[in-house]
């Protein structure tokens, strides 16, 4: 549909007023547009076209809307500030499921998107993925760590650390810091996430010489009863648990500890950033979690303070990493817009091309890292901040 929507556009006078809704015209009638996205920038100036999806409703939708919040907030910081680059931004619902991402997708196609923020999570953000590879269409993830995400896709980047980086980090902090000798592992088995993370922890532990004596797991089917894995753990001596995954597990998990009356320390990984605002949880269980992530809410630097007070202000909460790093993202976007010398009446694929060249170019600094830069391969370097959770706040070990 947009390949014959070009053609179109590109016969008529007609069509120069239209081309806000094509993939790649100058986008001058897009803030009046009805039917627009949050985040238009005003009529008087061109607008790329900025589109992703996450999950907004169903178990993972916290994740979604952070994302979707603090990319929010970027776009509209931009587009105030009446720059060159200005957005309009467009989230659709993929419900952390594949195929709904790929319909989800295929709708910001017919909508006109320029650029994209992938998927959110990883399974769909592997299929957004393949799309975007094929229709050559420039896409950085917030979050999706998977490395299948950008695997042979030379316009698919990541934000967020790679599951790799995650579980060889994690093993390498819990020996230098001497957490603990006796280390239990519960993964999610049929996440790529949780189980990526796990692959290279256990790879990296081995060599390392940390001890892993239980290894258990959990499926979406089963992720509400953890005593049989908590028990095999208190069983087997381990005084500390590496739990890569997401919080709402990883909560059940510290309710059910606790209840046992078995109180290893925890080790988690960025996916369990937000614990503290889960509703429902008792945040006092969560005293004492330590955890690697690339942000951290209760910092004081002027950027950080500026972005939680915002972000508050309009969504009533804290924000966790996947705002920020969802943030960082649109940011990274306008410093390599301008490195390529993109503007918003070039096509989607023109635009595409220029950023392949000029994302390995660059440096940025942001809310998850300073002097961040990426590899040709789609994966972003930045370090790591080990954090602990100490009297309800982030605390930096």
């Amino acid at each position: 549909m947009k390949k014959i929507l070009s053609m179109l556009l590109a016969g008529t006078m007609l069509a120069t007023a239209l081309t806000g809704c094509g993939a790649g015209g100058n986008s001058q009638d897009a803030g009046t547009n009805a039917d627009s996205a949050e985040g238009d920038a005003s009529a008087s100036a061109a607008v790329f076209k900025l589109g992703g999806t996450g999950p907004l409703t169903g178990g993972a939708a916290i994740y979604g809307n952070a994302a979707k919040n603090g990319a929010q907030i970027a776009v509209d910081e931009i587009n105030a500030a009446g720059g060159a680059v200005q957005f309009e931004l467009k989230y659709e619902d993929d419900e952390h499921d594949a195929e709904k991402a790929v319909n989800a997708y295929n709708a910001l196609l017919d909508w006109g998107m320029q650029i994209s923020l992938g998927s959110v999570t990883s399974k769909p953000c592997e299929a957004t993925a393949a799309e975007t590879y094929s229709d050559r269409i420039f896409a950085l993830t917030p979050s999706a760590s998977s490395v299948a995400v950008i695997d042979g896709k030379d316009n698919m980047y990541q934000m967020c650390f790679a599951d790799p980086n995650q579980g060889t980090a994690s093993a390498q902090y819990i020996f230098d810091q001497k957490l603990g000798t006796k280390v239990a592992v519960i993964y999610k088995n049929d996440d790529v996430y949780s189980s990526g993370i796990y692959d290279t922890f256990k790879a990296k532990a081995a060599e390392l010489g940390l001890e892993i004596v239980s290894t258990t797991t959990f499926t979406d089917a089963s992720a509400n009863d953890f005593t049989v894995q908590l028990g095999e753990a208190q069983k087997a001596g381990a005084d500390l648990l590496f739990l890569p995954m997401y919080y709402q597990p990883a909560s059940l998990i510290l309710t059910q500890a606790k209840s046992m009356g078995y109180a290893p320390k925890i080790f988690g990984v960025d996916g369990m950033d937000g614990i503290l605002t889960l509703e429902g949880f008792d945040t006092t269980l969560a005293e004492g979690v330590m955890l690697l992530t690339p942000f951290n809410a209760d910092a004081t630097d002027d950027k950080t303070a500026n972005f939680v007070k915002t972000y508050k202000e309009k969504f009533g909460e804290t924000p966790n990493q996947f705002a920020a790093d969802a943030y960082d993202c649109v940011y990274a976007y306008v410093a390599a817009i301008e490195a390529a010398g993109c503007t918003a009446d070039m096509s989607a694929q023109d635009i595409c091309e220029k950023l392949v060249e000029a994302f390995p170019t660059i440096s940025f600094d942001g809310l998850t890292g300073e002097g961040m830069t990426w590899d040709a391969t789609g994966a972003v370097s930045k370090s790591p901040k080990g954090m602990i959770i100490n009297n309800g706040a982030y605390v930096g070990m």
